[in-house]
């Protein structure tokens, strides 16, 4: 009998693992109590054991020393993925670190299902960096390696929202047209589907560099990076006139992935160096502190929480920046959220009507879209489906488990 084969759904924000047993799909708790696991690691500075998922958090937010890092799955197929940093006291590349969470991912797995897995059934987004099929063949070749190197000798692929196709269509009581809307952390995928007594066909699929940690960074620009000092003037050196405050250093600190290279005394340097030359040093002695005290992962955190409030329309909604300054904080309207987030809703819809020109299918056919992925909750993502597909109904899944559960469905076809 072949051994079965582990699906596993990598994601930039969140995981999780699954096992097909009798025809029926079991998750795998690869988390305690919990569907999926954050996909965050944190290294202690003292050379202890790695950990993932909440208890990388719970060090994180306890004031453990340590490097904390999230969204590694959206630096795959760049030269960042394999350069050697100092990272928690040794010299480390994130090929490294991620092969040491999939090898931890797999081995709560086999603890789980009471066997080993060699083989693995993976998701992956339509294109790791749509527009560069070098950088998304290496983004692959990357991840494959991983793998391997975690312990899988045979590792396959499966674009995630042809997975949720594949879980959510199975039910649907006639022939039909769908819309996949698979937004996660980092990138949003796109299928058009047809189900009906022969099962799901895939029509076409499609997918962009846009997810969930986009509409953070674009939050954190718009909101919470100005009390930093973005936006602000700088004295020259020499000469009259003014400057602005550079935006990289605002760009990569309000992008999960870029947060833990920040800390170095390059950065330190650079930042006094703004001090000494701006106009009002108030903002920029905050972001003074935000290094010093590596706060970028808390304000990260504040940003997604305020986001997520606003989403939900909550009175009051703001985003909490006391850990900077006691009492600081800025507010977030349904308004100030859709304003952050207006050039995200035209890159959806465009993405959209593309995927409906792949399929060669009107926005008359399509009959239901059906939204998947933690970020698919954020309103925009059903208001951009309806504007483009008015006479489809929205279909509400697993949004967290659905690629995983079609992920598990097709391993049946292997073997």
């Amino acid at each position: 009998m072949t051994a079965p084969a582990l699906a596993l759904d990598f994601g930039t924000s969140n995981s999780a693992a699954a096992l097909l047993v009798e025809g029926k799909v079991h998750r795998l708790p690869i988390e305690a109590g919990a569907d999926t696991l954050p996909t965050a690691v944190f290294l202690p500075s003292d050379g202890g054991p790695m950990r993932i998922g909440r208890a990388a958090e719970a060090a994180l937010t306890g004031g453990e020393d340590g490097r904390y890092m999230r969204a590694l799955k959206s630096v795959l197929g760049t030269a960042l993925f394999h350069e050697e940093r100092r990272v928690a006291g040794r010299r480390r590349a994130l090929a490294g670190i991620v092969t040491a969470l999939l090898a931890e991912v797999k081995s709560r797995a086999e603890a789980a299902a009471g066997t080993r897995f060699s083989r693995v059934l993976s998701g992956r987004p339509v294109h790791f960096h749509f527009g560069d099929a070098a950088r998304d063949a290496q983004a692959e070749a990357d991840l494959r390696a991983c793998y391997r190197a975690a312990g899988f000798d045979d590792v396959a692929f499966l674009a995630e929202p042809e997975a949720a196709a594949l879980a959510t269509g199975g039910d649907v009581p006639r022939a039909e047209t769908r819309l996949i809307v698979d937004i996660g952390g980092g990138t949003s995928d796109f299928s058009v589907v047809r189900t009906g007594a022969a099962g799901v066909e895939i029509v076409a699929s499609h997918g962009i560099r846009l997810g969930g940690t986009d509409f953070d960074q674009a939050l954190s620009m718009a909101r919470v990076m100005p009390l930093l000092g973005l936006g602000g003037q700088l004295r020259r050196t020499l000469g009259d006139g003014l400057l602005p405050v550079p935006r990289a250093l605002y760009a990569d600190l309000s992008t999960w992935a870029m947060i833990p290279f920040l800390y170095s005394r390059d950065t330190e340097r650079a930042v006094a160096d703004l001090l000494r030359h701006a106009v009002d040093p108030v903002p920029l002695e905050r972001l003074a502190a935000v290094i010093e005290h590596r706060l970028g992962h808390d304000l990260a955190f504040a940003v997604e929480r305020g986001k997520i409030a606003a989403n939900g329309a909550e009175p009051g909604a703001c985003i909490d920046l006391g850990i900077v300054e006691p009492g600081l904080s800025t507010p977030v309207t349904p308004g100030m959220l859709n304003a952050a987030l207006a050039p995200a809703r035209e890159t959806l819809r465009a993405a959209i009507y593309d995927t409906l020109v792949l399929a060669r299918v009107p926005p008359a056919g399509i009959g239901a879209v059906v939204p998947v992925g933690g970020s698919s909750l954020m309103l925009l993502v059903a208001e951009e489906a309806r504007a483009v597909c008015p006479a489809a109904r929205i279909d509400r899944s697993d949004a967290f488990t659905a690629v995983v559960d079609g992920l598990a469905l097709a391993t049946a076809g292997q073997g």
